[in-house]
């Protein structure tokens, strides 16, 4: 079979998603070891039968809803890509807004301590060190299996020397700290909710799970933010779609300088901000 009729047989096959044509290119450019680009330009080369079998047991795993991105083993982010496995949150496109406010903030100054709360693969951690080698960077996590994971990355981006991972619940681990920035993409879709989204089928319930409201760990998070913060320090929490108001009064608990809901490009609540 030739790439075309490959591409054609598993865009069929992966109707259900809304990104079939592109998740069928990126699988196929994965089994080739070829930038998409060549998919397109030489539609007619023919694969080995090796790398037919090895496209469509992959095909068949994406059909059956298992995300690209653990198939392949990373996920792009910002300006750059990211080992990923199921130990850890696949990176999305929504939480680059907050990585954004931390290199406007970051941009002026000359240095400055920041910590990652849940830092999952380390996208936020890892770009942000990498971005702005002037801070010194801390990413938490409370799975050792993910910070295996965000470990590799730092390595993978050569900010292992710039970046310190710590294991522990938030806060608790570096209460004798203290940070100019604090960032948090934490779980916050309510605890009934998790099992009836797909997916809870393969991300960890780890990373989904925000308790009965959502917000049980932002709570919790907001109650150590005093014991860590120096003065004029920025948080920076990244909530879920109809969560700002709730997100807001939680912050105003803080007697922040500033508190304010920021919108993502859908024009759903995404981030948090507080200047204290």
């Amino acid at each position: 079979m030739t790439i075309r009729d490959l591409l054609t047989d598993a865009r069929a096959r992966l109707s259900a998603s809304p990104s079939a044509s592109l998740d069928a290119q990126v699988l196929l450019a994965e089994v080739l070891g070829v930038p998409r680009a060549y998919l397109l330009a030489h539609p007619d080369v023919t694969p080995s039968a090796d790398q037919v079998e090895r496209f469509r047991g992959w095909v068949a795993r994406a059909a059956a809803g298992e995300p690209v991105a653990y198939i392949i083993g990373r996920r792009a982010f910002y300006d750059r890509e990211f080992m990923v496995t199921p130990a850890v949150l696949i990176p999305r496109p929504e939480t680059e807004l907050l990585l954004e406010q931390a290199l406007d903030w970051a941009k002026p100054r000359p240095g400055g301590r920041a910590v990652d709360v849940g830092t999952g693969s380390g996208a936020l951690a890892v770009t942000l060190a990498a971005l702005a080698p002037q801070l010194d960077v801390v990413a938490v996590d409370i799975s050792p299996a993910a910070l295996e994971v965000a470990r590799a990355n730092a390595e993978r981006h050569g900010v292992a020397d710039r970046v310190t991972f710590v294991q522990g619940d938030l806060l608790m681990p570096v209460l004798n700290q203290r940070f100019d920035l604090v960032m948090a993409n934490l779980p916050y879709i309510a605890a009934d909710e998790v099992p009836t989204l797909a997916v809870s089928r393969y991300e960890p319930i780890l990373a989904l799970d925000g308790g009965a409201d959502g917000l049980d760990l932002v709570r919790r998070l907001i109650a150590q933010i005093p014991l860590v913060c120096t003065p004029g320090a920025l948080i920076l929490l990244e909530i879920g779609a109809g969560q700002g108001a709730a997100a807001l009064d939680i912050a105003q608990t803080l007697k922040p300088q500033h508190a304010a809901l920021l919108t993502d490009y859908a024009a759903l609540d995404r981030i948090i901000t507080i200047t204290l």
